[in-house]
């Protein structure tokens, strides 16, 4: 046999065995990271990454028909780290290590709940920092433990999944979230069941998704429903971008506001339906900078600020911005709410361009807010000023004003500004006379129905400690 022959043969050999190597070595690490390459077009696993005004560090699927090794992501399927997703065998470790794999990357990586599996998730934390930004892709269902008799004992029954101390991150997917809130809704402490005579409030019942902590959060195209209470919650959080979300709950399911923030600067929740028992959004204590737009609620409780200053506390909410949005068969329109006692200031909001669908309480504010009969009156309140409502139109339910403007006794509301307003009557006769209590401002254009009860000018009793509260 000629030397380059043997050459040859040999070279062939060693290269079988090598490729079987390789394949064997690929095939024993798929149970801790799958890797997949970035396609040029769309993959079934994991859709391209949409644009994200704060998720930047995304790479974008590369043209080219065959994509360097180097431009790999890591996906971390739960499947994969033992997780059952049958709906009734506990996966939240599989869920826990995957999110440990992934957060430790220091390259953007992904989480995977895929499609046709019902994952149960116990109450637990996923906590950050992580290395690199991350995508937790749902495109199953994930489902918590079924009511409090199923809850562990030694968890909290005010959450369900936190986000700790995260910073870039994509919350999305084509799957479903449902909190099976029925037998939580059910509890005999909830304010809306007959005969109950406990404190109304949240009754330990759990918020869905809490991100606390947080920056530089995207969650959209995702579908919630039937939260024990909240379904999303940011508390303490910086620059959110939410758009696309589908929530819907029962009109009659307490506390189960949509979306909330709370000290959550930065935020933008956009192109979203909601319907629910309680607000649709709702803002609390110590938010700024916040835009809502293209938002359909109902019905629900409508969009509202508040309630803010509960338990004699202060709070600061500014620049708040809501447009381009529909509002339906709800209890409120636009809402402003604030306890007595509280302090603070809420200025610089706009409501803008809003249709109103047989609405109860079109546009509000109640400086009175309680949930019981006897709250005491208190002379401390939260400044309410420069607030304009315009181009708001549609019909109200006549059982309430269309405005009702119900301002502090000790604290007016100045600077409220009224501008093409047209509300008519659902059904029934028309109302014709809005609510106004120490309430100043200017009707800028005649309103439908007419607002006389607005008082001109700026209240001569306002003192500059109160305006300088925040």
């Amino acid at each position: 046999m000629t030397l380059p022959l043997i050459f040859l043969l040999t070279s062939l050999f060693l290269s079988s065995i090598e490729g079987r190597f390789y394949a064997f070595t690929r095939q024993e690490n798929l149970h801790t990271v799958s890797k997949i390459w970035l396609p040029p077009s769309a993959a079934p696993a994991f859709a391209p990454l949409p644009a994200s005004p704060y998720i930047s560090s995304v790479p974008s699927p590369a043209p080219a028909p065959a994509p360097a090794p180097s431009f790999t992501r890591k996906i971390f399927n739960v499947v994969s780290f033992g997780a059952v997703g049958n709906g009734e065998s506990d996966d939240t470790q599989a869920f826990k290590m995957a999110w440990d794999a992934a957060c430790s990357q220091t390259a953007f990586s992904v989480l995977l709940a895929p499609a046709g599996y019902s994952f149960l998730i116990f109450p637990t934390i996923f906590a950050g920092p992580c290395k690199g930004g991350l995508v937790f892709q749902i495109d199953g269902t994930i489902i918590p433990p079924d009511g409090p008799e199923s809850w562990p004992k030694n968890a909290s029954k005010r959450n369900w999944l936190i986000f700790y101390k995260i910073n870039e991150m994509l919350m999305q997917g084509g799957g479903v979230i449902d909190g099976k809130g029925e037998k939580w809704w059910k509890l005999p402490c909830k304010p809306h069941n007959k005969g109950s005579n406990a404190h109304p409030g949240p009754c330990d019942s759990p918020v869905a998704i809490r991100f606390f902590m947080s920056s530089n959060l995207t969650v959209q195209g995702l579908k919630m429903k039937n939260s024990p209470q909240f379904h999303f919650r940011f508390d303490n959080c910086q620059n959110i971008h939410v758009e696309m979300l589908n929530i819907k709950a029962p009109a009659l399911s307490p506390n189960t506001d949509g979306i909330h923030i709370e000290n959550t600067n930065n935020v933008h929740i956009y192109n979203s339906v909601v319907s629910n028992g309680d607000d649709c959004i709702s803002i609390g204590a110590g938010c700024h900078n916040v835009d809502i737009k293209n938002i359909t609620c109902g019905p629900s409780h409508g969009i509202s600020i508040g309630s803010l200053g509960i338990r004699n506390s202060r709070a600061c909410v500014s620049n708040i911005t809501v447009t381009d949005s529909v509002i339906k068969h709800s209890d409120n329109g636009v809402r402003i709410k604030t306890w007595q006692g509280g302090y603070g200031s809420v200025s610089k909001v706009t409501f803008n361009n809003i249709h109103m669908d047989t609405v109860r309480n079109p546009i509000i504010i109640d400086q009175y807010y309680c949930q019981t009969k006897n709250c005491t009156n208190q002379t401390s309140a939260v400044y309410i000023s420069d607030i304009l409502y315009s181009n708001i139109k549609g019909t109200y339910d006549v059982r309430s004003p269309a405005f009702h403007l119900a301002c502090s006794d000790s604290v007016p509301c100045s600077d409220l500004i009224l501008s093409d307003i047209e509300l008519l009557p659902a059904k029934g006769e028309f109302m014709a006379n809005p609510f106004c209590w120490n309430a100043f401002g200017a009707v800028q254009t005649l309103t439908i129905p007419p607002v006389s009860c607005l008082q001109e000018g700026i209240p001569q009793f306002l003192t500059q400690d109160i305006i300088d509260q925040c």
